[in-house]
């Protein structure tokens, strides 16, 4: 795929008619390895990223690289942090492959592609360790069928005169609470239906960054556009060069500017920020196993379930139960006297003790 020399091999996985081809490329980057032959090895990985599916696997030999803080010691190991970035690209394994360093790498261009990732034991007189995953066959995609409310298109003035042009009180008149709220939602749906436009929900934008905008996605275009006129040779290497810079600064300002903001407003916007962290962890966690009153544990979700329910229940102490309203099965409630609440009571229940009151609350 370049002209350097790169100890890499690249092998086209064809897939089923719809689902797409999915790129693999293995590499092995020697340790002294100069910068000239480091810049052609993040051509190769521009290039292939422009794939729909790519695994890039291989030993890069970064070992100060933290993959947690996205940091490194380097300057070679920096820019190829970058190289990653620029491209996407996300890194799968968890644990150091040799020595305590992480030296082999899976990279990915789609979440989800790469799955199962584990370490094996070493191979003849190898001392990395084996990585073993699984490519995932991505599903083919399909239209989506569901619709949503597009309120941004509605006339809701017409819509408010609508409803209000409804004789509301002939149309409840006699009705008890129920069958009110039926005629209402009734009304409500069918002026809904005819004034608030519909349209196809769409998965397309549902993995993109927060800070991706339409101008950086042009941007983006513009590079790989930019990238197939210099293999093709229709642009010279200083415009592609120029563009790649151009692309990358304008989006390493608009995800330190949207990382700022949510720092800067996390306390008035606590699930934005969290959502942001959270998007950018590598594993996603499940409940793990829990134990029970009797010292076991228990590993199925319902038992589980079961544990939680009890653990949440046994914040209410007996004393708190007491205040409890209890119903008592034959009376008349209809015509007995609405329960008054006295000074005297309220002032005795706000002089308990901590013990009696809900935790959590």
């Amino acid at each position: 795929m370049d002209e350097e020399p790169t100890e890499s091999l690249w092998v086209r996985i064809k897939g089923r008619a719809g689902a797409g081809d999915i790129i693999a490329g293995l590499f092995y980057r020697p340790p002294d390895q100069g910068d000239r032959a480091d810049e052609a090895l993040y051509r190769q990985i521009g290039a292939a990223s422009c794939s729909q599916a790519l695994v890039l696997m291989g030993d890069f030999n970064h070992p100060d690289i933290c993959w947690r803080d996205n940091a490194a010691e380097r300057k070679q190991s920096r820019k190829f942090l970058e190289c990653v970035d620029d491209n996407f690209l996300l890194q799968v394994t968890e644990k150091p492959t040799r020595r305590g360093a992480m030296l082999d790498l899976i990279l990915t261009n789609k979440e989800g592609l790469v799955g199962d990732v584990k370490l094996k034991g070493s191979l003849g007189c190898s001392d990395h360790k084996m990585v073993e995953f699984r490519i995932l066959r991505a599903a083919r995609r399909v239209c989506s069928k569901l619709t949503t409310l597009d309120f941004s298109r509605a006339d809701f003035g017409l819509f408010r005169d609508v409803l209000g042009r409804i004789p509301w009180d002939k149309a409840l008149k006699g009705r008890g609470a129920q069958d009110s709220w039926l005629v209402f939602k009734g009304h409500l749906l069918q002026d809904q239906e005819q004034h608030i436009p519909t349209e196809r929900k769409s998965s397309k934008n549902t993995k993109r960054p927060p800070w991706m905008n339409k101008e950086l996605l042009g941007k983006v275009k513009q590079k790989k556009e930019a990238y197939r006129g210099w293999k093709q040779g229709q642009v010279a290497w200083e415009e592609y060069r120029e563009t790649v810079r151009a692309a990358r600064d304008q989006v390493r300002k608009a995800k330190a500017l949207t990382e700022i903001s949510l720092a800067r407003d996390v306390k008035a916007n606590k699930k934005s920020f969290y959502r942001y962290v959270s998007d950018k962890r590598r594993t996603r966690e499940n409940v793990g196993p829990l134990q029970n009153e009797t010292g076991d544990l228990v590993t199925q979700d319902m038992e589980k379930a079961e544990v939680l329910n009890d653990f949440f229940a046994s914040v209410f102490t007996s004393k708190c139960l007491s205040h409890t309203a209890q119903v008592t099965e034959g009376r008349d409630w209809e015509n007995a006297e609405p329960p008054t609440v006295g000074e005297d009571q309220v002032r005795e229940i706000s002089k308990e003790p901590e013990g009696a009151q809900v935790h959590g609350t």
